[in-house]
Protein backbone atom coordinates (compact mmCIF):
# COMPACT_ATOMS: atom_id res chain seq x y z
CA UNK A 1 0.00 0.00 0.00
CA UNK A 2 1.33 3.40 -1.01
CA UNK A 3 0.58 6.22 1.40
CA UNK A 4 1.24 9.85 0.61
CA UNK A 5 1.11 12.53 3.28
CA UNK A 6 0.27 15.96 1.89
CA UNK A 7 -0.79 19.48 2.74
CA UNK A 8 -3.38 21.45 0.81
CA UNK A 9 -2.09 23.88 -1.82
CA UNK A 10 1.24 22.04 -2.09
CA UNK A 11 2.49 21.92 -5.70
CA UNK A 12 4.99 19.15 -4.93
CA UNK A 13 2.20 17.06 -3.43
CA UNK A 14 0.14 17.53 -6.59
CA UNK A 15 3.14 16.57 -8.72
CA UNK A 16 3.79 13.41 -6.70
CA UNK A 17 0.14 12.33 -6.92
CA UNK A 18 0.21 12.89 -10.69
CA UNK A 19 3.38 10.78 -10.94
CA UNK A 20 1.71 7.93 -9.06
CA UNK A 21 -1.47 8.21 -11.13
CA UNK A 22 0.46 8.33 -14.42
CA UNK A 23 2.29 5.16 -13.36
CA UNK A 24 -1.08 3.49 -12.70
CA UNK A 25 -0.40 3.20 -8.98
CA UNK A 26 -3.14 3.43 -6.39
CA UNK A 27 -2.39 5.33 -3.22
CA UNK A 28 -3.97 6.44 0.00
CA UNK A 29 -3.69 10.16 0.66
CA UNK A 30 -3.50 11.63 4.14
CA UNK A 31 -3.91 15.40 4.19
CA UNK A 32 -2.15 16.89 7.20
CA UNK A 33 -4.36 19.48 8.85
CA UNK A 34 -2.51 20.25 12.08
CA UNK A 35 1.02 21.01 13.17
CA UNK A 36 0.83 18.08 15.61
CA UNK A 37 0.17 15.63 12.76
CA UNK A 38 3.08 17.08 10.80
CA UNK A 39 5.39 16.93 13.84
CA UNK A 40 4.55 13.23 14.33
CA UNK A 41 5.24 12.52 10.67
CA UNK A 42 8.56 14.40 10.75
CA UNK A 43 9.60 12.39 13.80
CA UNK A 44 8.71 9.15 11.99
CA UNK A 45 10.50 9.91 8.73
CA UNK A 46 13.16 12.47 9.63
CA UNK A 47 11.96 14.41 6.57
CA UNK A 48 10.99 18.06 7.06
CA UNK A 49 8.78 18.69 4.01
CA UNK A 50 5.77 17.28 2.19
CA UNK A 51 4.87 15.21 0.39
CA UNK A 52 6.10 12.20 2.29
CA UNK A 53 5.62 8.91 0.50
CA UNK A 54 5.68 5.45 2.05
CA UNK A 55 5.33 2.01 0.50
CA UNK A 56 4.21 -0.11 3.40
CA UNK A 57 6.53 0.94 6.21
CA UNK A 58 9.35 1.98 3.86
CA UNK A 59 9.88 5.72 3.54
CA UNK A 60 10.49 6.64 -0.10
CA UNK A 61 10.96 10.38 0.34
CA UNK A 62 9.34 13.33 -1.37
CA UNK A 63 8.34 14.20 -4.91
CA UNK A 64 11.86 14.29 -6.38
CA UNK A 65 12.74 11.04 -4.60
CA UNK A 66 9.63 9.44 -6.09
CA UNK A 67 10.73 10.51 -9.56
CA UNK A 68 14.17 8.95 -9.02
CA UNK A 69 12.82 5.76 -7.43
CA UNK A 70 9.62 5.25 -9.44
CA UNK A 71 10.67 1.91 -10.93
CA UNK A 72 11.52 0.64 -7.44
CA UNK A 73 8.19 1.94 -6.07
CA UNK A 74 6.30 0.11 -8.81
CA UNK A 75 8.06 -3.16 -7.93
CA UNK A 76 7.57 -2.64 -4.19
CA UNK A 77 3.85 -1.94 -4.63
CA UNK A 78 3.36 -5.20 -6.52
CA UNK A 79 4.54 -7.29 -3.54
Amino acid sequence: MIKIYTKSHCPYCTKAKMTLENAGLKYEEHVLTSSEEFDELKARSGHMTVPQIFVGDVFIGGSDDLDRRLEEVVKMSQN
